[in-house]
């Protein structure tokens, strides 16, 4: 089965900490990727899920799914 990690929500900011920019993901925020560059950082991150995808699966664990493809209400309830 192919990877989807391209269906997942990614971010790239930059942090004042590392000096460097971090790439991170939504559906995975354990996982963060320090890069010199804003594209590196992006790429760096969605290898880092690729992989973690991968090892879930080898590992019959439960791969998260995108947030892109979840199907909701629609419905929002106030207090």
């Amino acid at each position: 089965m192919a990877l989807k990690n391209d269906h997942y929500t990614y971010r790239v900011t930059w942090s004042e900490d590392d000096n460097e920019y971090v790439g991170l993901c939504a559906e995975f925020p354990s996982l963060s990727w320090l890069a010199k560059t804003h594209e590196a950082a992006l790429k760096g991150i969605r290898q880092a899920v690729a992989e973690v995808i991968q090892d879930m699966r080898e590992n019959n664990e439960l791969v998260p799914e995108p947030i892109a493809v979840k199907q909701f209400s629609g419905i929002v309830i106030l207090p």
